[in-house]
Parts: C-alpha cells; structure tokens; sequence
C-alpha cells in the first residue's frame, strides 16, 4: 500500500518537473546571468524539492515554493562567484600601482544588452525586477517567492528599472526597459 502512495507522490513530481522544469532554468539563468549554470541550478532546486515533496505539494503555491528556491541557489551562487573573484583580485592585484597595470572602472556605456544589464543589478533587484516583468508575476507573488514585503517588491522593481534605465542609457524611458526584460521571458535578446 505505501508504494501507491510513492508512485502517486513521484507521478505528481513528475509532472510538476515536465511543467516547471523550463521555467525554473529561465529564473536561474535571469538571474546569475550563467546559461551553464541555469540548468544545474533548476536540477538542483528540483532535487531539493523532491526531497521535501510531501510539503511542498500541500503548499498554497508550489511554483512561487519552486521559484524560491531557484533564487536562493542563485543568490548563494553569485555570492560565492563574488567570494572567489576578490579572493583572485587580492592574490593578483598589482602593488604599487605604478606599473601600468591599473584597471578601471566598468564602462558603464559599453552596457547595451538587457542581460548584461540586469547582471549589473543588486541580487534583490534583478530578482524583482526578472520575477515581475520576465516572469509577469504580480507584486504579492514575487514577494512570496522572495520573502519580502509587498512593499519592499514595489521599490526594489522601481529602482531596478531606473537603474537599468540608467545602464541602458539616459534616453531609455521606463516602459522600454520593462517590453526588454519581459522580451526575456522566451529567451529572445534585446
């Protein structure tokens, strides 16, 4: 008898992956700006939750649970990429800085595609502003898959794109901004 009940709860999972599967690799990869890493982080979420299958699919929203998920894989693996390049900035810095080996800062100008953009945003701001517009999830949703307030979605997702608006360039109105990230959605590039 308990075996039904596995094969039940792994036919759901099952279904839930086919439905789910290509979505979660969009957010990863919306996310950390990786394509390589898009596919191993929404493989790693869905593993997480079949581990915890039995909670996550009494869950109101499973998919909002999913996509949560997704974003604290990413947001742990950008910290550890940020980790790692300053621990290689350090090692390899110049001393002295007469040598001719300055560097400097970004060219903020040079900055034209919409990825590359929303992986100059903070992590809470790009998943916002990914979350509402690529993903067209309302204020409420996006702020129960990150665990923020409504609120705090609001003005992260506004800022998010006045920064973008400024990354894009000055001559970018907002509504631009918002048809370029949800143009993401199906993986099309600005």
């Amino acid at each position: 008898m308990g075996t039904s009940v596995d094969d039940a709860a792994a036919a759901e999972f099952h279904e839930f992956f086919e439905a789910h599967y290509a979505e979660l690799a969009r957010l990863a990869h919306l996310l950390t700006g990786e394509a390589d890493a898009a596919d191993d982080l929404a493989a790693d979420a869905l593993l997480a939750l079949w581990h915890r299958w039995d909670r996550v699919r009494n869950a109101d929203h499973p998919v909002a649970y999913a996509r949560g998920v997704v974003a604290n894989l990413a947001r742990t693996r950008i910290r550890s990429a940020v980790r790692e390049r300053r621990r290689i900035a350090l090692f390899w810095a110049p001393r002295g800085g007469a040598d001719g080996y300055a560097v400097d800062g970004p060219d903020v100008s040079a900055v034209v595609d919409v990825q590359g953009a929303l992986r100059r945003l903070p992590f809470r701001k790009r998943a916002c502003v990914v979350l509402r517009h690529a993903f067209d999830l309302s204020e409420r949703d996006t702020s129960l898959v990150l665990g923020i307030s409504v609120g705090t979605v609001k003005s992260q997702t506004s800022r998010a794109v006045a920064e973008l608006q400024r990354l894009l360039g000055p001559d970018t109105p907002a509504a631009h901004v918002q048809v370029a990230v949800a143009a993401q959605r199906t993986g099309g590039s600005q």
